[in-house]
């Protein structure tokens, strides 16, 4: 077949929901000439014809060759418009514009998923998922007060914005080049010192809009991002931690460097109200997520939020946990498989979740050299089926690498993560809803 007619055969695949509309268009048109012709009225329709000639081999000739000609500049003027719409929206202009359209339109068919966490494991979950589907809903940890986000917070009072960036930046169309400029850490003067572009600008936005919420909408608008963010709550507050010894520490960034083992979670101020829309997110999901991410600074943060842990536990969806691949250090040295779903059953009914995914695959011994100063270790696995928890078990080779603070490091492959997900959920085998248009 003539490789343009291939091309215009692709618009006739099957669900990209565009042949009603061209039938609707061509009936349009048939419409319009028709009025036109009753407009002009039949003297002119006359002189029109009398033109021409009215019978043999040139008639049918000159017939054939408007209508050819009509129908040609018809479709090419439609499919322009087409292709510049979609091109528009698409920062991939090396993808034929009926692949653009047909990708958009089986992500807007995908399951609703909502996804718990923070730091770089959710983000590395949302830039695998948003291939699946763009119904996604990422719920992010506020609690940060670290780094830039932290002095932000401080100076200026806002959210702490760089866990949402990471996950904005994730889902966004085009993230390899707008990744290298919000992620760039400014080195003077002395006041923007280490603040990254991206937190800055998620500042600026909350005060300009009046609103956290507001500031990461406009963000999601901007980078044209498949899915949405919403932070857990909208209330400043901050992570208190009661230790072994009856301690109590406040700050997420006092907890990474305090030795001694933390016993249980608070927000100060408490409670924290939840955002409302997260609570309606998770009440119309699909799919629920928690995980992977760092146990005691980015999951239990979520489920301290008031409201959330039971939204979940009563929530119709499927729902899954993605446990983590390494321990890490000053939280969860040496916790097992079953020491972090102990910790998580302190703040959730884990008898809620269906299902647990666990990495299988060997990390290689040269990855792991570089976290035997860290006192990291990959996370034992030492959970049978059945469990306590009624969990069922999805063992699979989820390990991947980033680059991440100069060095090679572990983390979950986001292509696999989500090819799992894929394969082994029912929200993704057979949703649960037929989406329209």
């Amino acid at each position: 077949m003539n490789p343009r007619w291939r091309g215009a055969m692709r618009w006739l695949t099957p669900g990209m929901r565009v042949k009603r509309w061209i039938l609707l268009a061509v009936s349009s048109m048939g419409i319009l000439v028709v009025a036109l012709l009753y407009f002009l009225g039949t003297d002119l329709v006359r002189i029109v014809y009398r033109m021409l000639p009215t019978f043999g081999r040139s008639r049918y000739a000159i017939m054939i060759a408007v209508f050819a000609l009509g129908i040609a500049g018809f479709t090419f003027a439609l499919m322009r418009l087409v292709r510049s719409v979609a091109r528009s929206v698409s920062p991939d202009t090396r993808l034929k514009t009926s692949t653009i359209i047909y990708r958009r339109r089986l992500l807007e068919r995908g399951p609703r998923v909502v996804a718990l966490g923070g730091g770089t494991g959710l983000s590395n979950l949302l830039r695998g998922l948003k291939e699946e589907t763009s119904n996604i809903t990422a719920v992010v940890t506020v609690m940060d007060d670290g780094g830039s986000s932290g002095r932000l917070r401080e100076e200026i009072d806002v959210l702490p914005p760089g866990d949402v960036r990471n996950c904005i930046l994730a889902l966004a169309e085009d993230e390899t080049m707008l990744s290298e400029l919000f992620q760039y850490r400014f080195t003077a003067p002395q006041e923007l010192a280490g603040h990254s572009l991206g937190n800055l600008v998620l500042a600026g936005l909350e005060q300009a809009t009046g609103g956290f919420d507001r500031a990461v909408e406009a963000m999601s608008h901007f980078l044209s991002i498949r899915g949405r963010v919403l932070p857990a709550t909208l209330t400043k507050t901050h992570l208190v931690a009661v230790m072994d010894d009856g301690a109590r520490v406040e700050g997420e960034s006092e907890l990474a460097t305090d030795p001694r083992r933390i016993l249980r979670l608070e927000l100060s101020p408490s409670p924290v109200p939840p955002h409302q829309e997260v609570l309606e997110s998770i009440a119309s999901a699909d799919l629920i997520l928690l995980g992977p991410g760092s146990l005691f600074t980015s999951l239990v943060p979520n489920l301290l939020v008031e409201g959330i842990a039971p939204a979940i536990e009563r929530a119709p969806a499927e729902k899954v946990l993605v446990a983590n691949l390494m321990t890490q250090p000053g939280e969860t040295e040496e916790f097992t498989l079953r020491d972090h779903l102990r910790v998580l059953s302190e703040y959730i009914d884990l008898h809620c979740m269906d299902a647990i995914l666990v990495n299988v695959a060997a990390v290689s011994e040269s990855l792991l050299t570089g976290y035997i100063d860290e006192a990291a270790e990959p996370v034992r696995d030492d959970l049978s089926a059945p469990n306590e928890y009624g969990l069922a078990i999805i063992r699979a080779d989820l390990v991947g690498t980033a680059e991440w603070g100069g060095k090679n490091t572990i983390k979950h492959d986001p292509k696999k993560l989500a090819q799992i997900l894929v394969h082994e959920t029912q929200a993704f085998s057979a949703p649960r809803r037929e989406r329209s248009d």
